[in-house]
């Protein structure tokens, strides 16, 4: 596979596409065992005590993730040397996406696997390395993430918890209140940001055994009841010198590159929620009689199928294209030295994207399934209720879908450069929608040079603005994942056994496009520049060429007779 150079997001600069990128076709054997694993794990394992879970008997959850421990999922994308099995990140995402179908569980294996062991195992000292992470990568011990406050919320920097060196230089004392802090139930270790001295945004490792450490009753929740929710109360708390992680001042490069893995893998666990959607939507369809025919052959709950469909395919390109970029890119910090860091830093935007591409379709996906269902939907008997309920925290976690888009807008506005036109186009199946791409690549550029042009570019006040661009950007990445992957498997295998991803492609394309123009279209007068935007978004509305109503039939068609997502 090619490696994408990291300079500029490529994907937005460039008239041709990029190159060979991962697609789930493309998994080995190994990827196939841990899919294999990781399945049979949450069916066999976590299924049976889902109900005893959803009570928050939480010591079933203890005991379960002290086997995900023995089994080796904890470690999976951990380095070699620290501990782990050094899998990579796709076979992480993989084991995310699968881990999904746990519901409450996976939100306690996400925080151990994610934003609770990394901070210490990409940043955290050979000592701190030694002391914690073995227990944590066997599940002996949970950890937490501490970042959120009452008062602070989305805005990380602004936390009012207080670190105060002693007088004898051994040990930091800590004050504050951490909110809405995930495992902390059941936590040993967790993960605290404070500032020192009032100023200074540092990490530290704290105990729950430290005296002054507490936690606050469960919140009552709307979803993911089976998590534990709580709030840690720190009274001077006494956390020795050596549990700073990292560099005191620096506790930001720590927290926002690992919250960046962990967007990710809340792609990857929406994913693995949308499938679910997905197959209890069409199984009930099929087996719902009603007017004397099946719920399946009314032609409006194909429509909705297979936007579901639609939806979740070119998310899944979008978010294997990314754990294979962040894979090479991983492989390639060995050979050079990188840190950490430097290394995560540049898959932000990748990152955003994912997240929020990923919990809006599923919060879409999720509420049709439920449509479906009819009243049954909405009786707790029925999973798809849960999953109704628990996925609604997705667009909020690991910073809101608002303040993701600013970063996205934000970081491409910042490095932006001038569109290359790149090669003549060729002929082929999807030949049409990749001028429609590299149209919406026009209109980004177009919007930019507006935003130079009129002096709109504080987007702390031009929010809207920044949220559209941020769209355009998202839009551009996902269509150009479905198309490459689509384009990849046909040369592999031919037109007729891709039939159903160049059907989810082409609609993606042309539904996908229509809408970004004519939000561009209806900010034409704010921008102050309709010339700049008609000559692109203009083309973008024009009907699509196919027959759109019987292609989504036909996608439809498929799933509905193996009652499963399948593309």
């Amino acid at each position: 596979m090619l490696i994408e150079k990291r300079q500029n997001h490529p994907f937005l600069y460039t008239g041709r596409l990029l190159g060979d990128i991962l697609t789930p076709e493309d998994f080995h054997d190994e990827h196939q065992m841990i899919a294999d694993l990781a399945s049979k794990f949450v069916m066999n394992e976590v299924y049976p005590k889902l109900e005893k879970i959803e009570n928050q008997e939480f010591e079933e959850t203890v005991s379960l993730m002290k086997k995900t421990g023995e089994l080796g999922l904890i470690r999976a994308d951990i380095p070699e040397e620290d501990g782990g099995l050094g899998l990579g990140k796709v076979s992480a995402t993989i084991i995310s996406e699968k881990m999904a179908l746990g519901r409450s569980f996976a939100i306690t294996f996400g925080g151990q696997t994610g934003i609770g062991a990394l901070p210490i195992a990409y940043f955290g000292t050979n000592t701190q390395k030694d002391t914690y992470l073995p227990e944590i990568l066997s599940g002996e011990k949970i950890a937490a993430y501490a970042l959120t406050e009452p008062s602070s919320g989305t805005d990380a920097m602004s936390v009012k918890t207080i670190a105060v060196l002693s007088k004898c230089g051994n040990y930091y004392v800590l004050n504050g209140e951490k909110q809405w802090i995930t495992n902390s139930a059941f936590a040993d270790i967790f993960i605290v940001y404070a500032k020192v001295d009032g100023t200074q945004f540092t990490a530290f490792i704290v105990e729950k055994s430290f005296k002054g450490v507490s936690t606050s009753a469960e919140e009552k929740k709307m979803g993911l009841k089976g998590s534990s929710t709580r709030s840690l109360i720190l009274e001077n708390v006494r956390v020795p010198i050596e549990n700073v992680i990292g560099e005191v001042g620096r506790g930001h490069k720590i927290a926002f590159n690992v919250l960046n893995i962990g967007r990710h893998k809340i792609s990857a666990t929406s994913l693995g929620t949308a499938k679910r959607a997905i197959e209890l939507g069409v199984k009930y369809a099929n087996q719902r009689m009603q007017f004397g025919q099946c719920l399946s052959s009314f032609n409006l709950i194909k429509n909705k199928v297979a936007d579901m469909v639609i939806k979740t395919y070119v998310n899944e390109s979008a978010i294997y294209r990314t754990a294979g970029m962040m894979e090479e890119g991983f492989d390639y910090m060995k050979k050079t030295g990188d840190d950490f860091a430097t290394t995560i830093a540049p898959y932000a935007v990748e990152c955003s994207i994912n997240k929020v591409m990923s919990t809006e379709a599923l919060d879409e996906i999720v509420d049709e399934a439920v449509q479906i269902h009819g009243g049954y939907g909405y009786m707790r008997e029925y999973e798809i209720e849960t999953l109704y309920r628990d996925s609604r925290i997705n667009r909020i976690f690991e910073g809101t879908n608002e303040i993701n888009r600013l970063l996205i807008a934000t970081t491409v506005f910042k490095n932006h450069a001038d569109l290359s036109e790149g090669e003549e186009w060729k002929n082929g199946l999807l030949q049409h929608e990749r001028q429609i791409l590299q149209l919406i690549k026009k209109l980004f550029h177009a919007a930019i040079q507006s935003i130079n042009k009129n002096s709109l570019s504080n987007f702390q006040i031009e929010q809207e603005i920044a949220a559209l661009l941020a769209d355009m950007v998202i839009t551009i990445y996902a269509i150009e994942s479905a198309i490459l992957r689509t384009e990849k498997l046909i040369m592999r295998w031919g037109e007729e056994k891709n039939r159903q991803k160049l059907d989810c492609t082409k609609v993606y394309t042309h539904e996908a496009s229509q809408q970004i123009a004519l939000r561009a279209l209806n900010m034409i007068n704010h921008f102050g520049d309709e010339e700049i935007f008609s000559r692109f978004a203009s083309r973008l509305i024009m009907s699509s060429s196919e027959n759109n109503v019987l292609i989504k039939r036909r996608i439809a068609d498929v799933v509905l007779e193996k009652e499963r997502y399948y593309c």
